[in-house]
């Protein structure tokens, strides 16, 4: 826009400062040290770096308890599945078992056999396993069913009655067991 375009109006003028500090004298040095830095800024600064890592820390918390939050989600999920299909595998199991007894040759009992692998790979490929059941007692991992009297030490498993799982390591159904306990010679004299 040119002055013609703005009848009426006083002209602007454009004045370059950088040409008058140019044509000033220079002032002499100051003998004098810079100002130190406002110490109100210095803490302020602080007192925001302070509260920016509080909030990275607690930002990676609230990520680490998301990630095991949705982890646990999926156990969640998996152990009902898992849960629902067991009495489905021992169901195939006894029905397998009877088979071999009556027609052990038959086209049936390899279709069970069949179905029953394919079924407890897909159980083991989610982290089933079955229960150790002989040997020792553990009552984290058995059930007793009943007891009888037997030689002096620990209780021991004698039979197993129904199989026991655990999940990724932890015990979802105990086994079902008849247990050999020792007798104790001091409750029978008193």
């Amino acid at each position: 826009m040119t002055e013609k375009d703005r009848p009426g109006r006083p002209p602007i003028r454009v004045h370059d400062k950088r040409l008058q500090r140019e044509a000033e004298p220079h002032e002499p040095a100051s003998t004098e040290e810079p100002a130190a830095p406002d110490v109100d800024a210095q803490q302020l600064a602080d007192e925001r770096l302070d509260q920016l890592m509080r909030l990275k820390a607690d930002f990676e918390n609230f990520r680490k308890r998301v990630i095991r939050e949705q982890t646990e989600l999926v156990e969640r999920a998996s152990l009902r599945i898992v849960e629902r299909l067991i009495p489905v595998l021992d169901d195939l199991e006894r029905a397998l078992d009877a088979a071999r007894k009556h027609e052990p040759s038959d086209a049936i009992v390899r279709g069970i056999e069949l179905v029953y692998n394919q079924l407890h790979d897909a159980l083991v490929d989610e982290g089933l396993e079955r229960v150790a059941a002989e040997g020792p007692f553990d009552p984290q991992d058995h059930e007793a069913v009943s007891s009888v009297a037997g030689a002096v030490g620990e209780p021991t498993v004698l039979e197993v009655v129904r199989p026991g799982y655990k999940l990724k390591g932890k015990t979802i159904r105990p086994a079902l067991v008849h247990v050999s306990v020792p007798e104790n010679p001091e409750e029978g004299g008193e």
